[in-house]
């Protein structure tokens, strides 16, 4: 029989208050207060904890605090990704992040999900659909990734786009829905 952690990174309905869960979100609550009370002069100390926090990050992960996410352990990132002020990833089951990839202020990237008939909702569980995320994205400020999305290489994404489908690499994307509005070429 599956745990309920297993469940959740498989995608299935799961009981987020099942304790071994509450106790890692527990402690990535207790990372992120330090990092997102971390002076702007503590690098090191910030360094440290990033590597707590994101364990599967490549080199030259910058996050600029604040931050949140719910465990850390399930982000897959690259190296050189930056985040902005105030990004949140619900990183319930695997966020993957090619390198150098950009998030402006505000970004929000949700796995998280619940289900759409209310009795089974009622009852407290939820499931999650894994994110990915390809290389030399930029995502604007203030946009939304939803559960389940690819984001191709060399995409930007538009601010306060809400990205509910996929988007092919090399293009400009934006909207709510977001969509593709254009191809990238190398003259721009």
């Amino acid at each position: 029989m599956k745990t309920e952690k297993e469940k959740m990174l498989a995608g299935e309905l799961y009981n987020p208050l099942d304790q071994e869960l509450v106790e890692e979100r527990l402690r990535t609550r207790l990372l992120i207060k330090e990092l997102n009370d971390s002076r702007e002069d503590q690098t090191e100390e910030r360094m440290r904890i990033l590597k707590e926090l994101i364990p599967n990050a490549g080199p030259d992960l910058w996050l600029q605090p604040p931050f949140y996410c719910d465990y850390g352990s399930y982000m897959i990132v690259g190296e050189k990704v930056f985040f902005n002020f105030n990004c949140v990833v619900l990183d319930v089951t695997y966020v993957k992040i090619g390198s150098r990839t950009m998030f402006g202020p505000n970004v929000q990237i949700y796995t998280a999900t619940h289900p759409i008939d209310h009795k089974e909702r009622s009852s407290g569980v939820e499931y999650a659909k894994p994110i990915t995320i390809g290389e030399d994205v930029w995502v604007g400020g203030s946009a939304v990734i939803c559960p389940g999305v690819t984001i191709g290489d060399r995409v930007v994404i538009g601010a306060g786009s809400v990205v509910t489908k996929d988007i092919p690499s090399d293009v400009f994307a934006a909207g709510n829905p977001c969509k593709v509005i254009r191809p990238i070429t190398l003259k721009e």
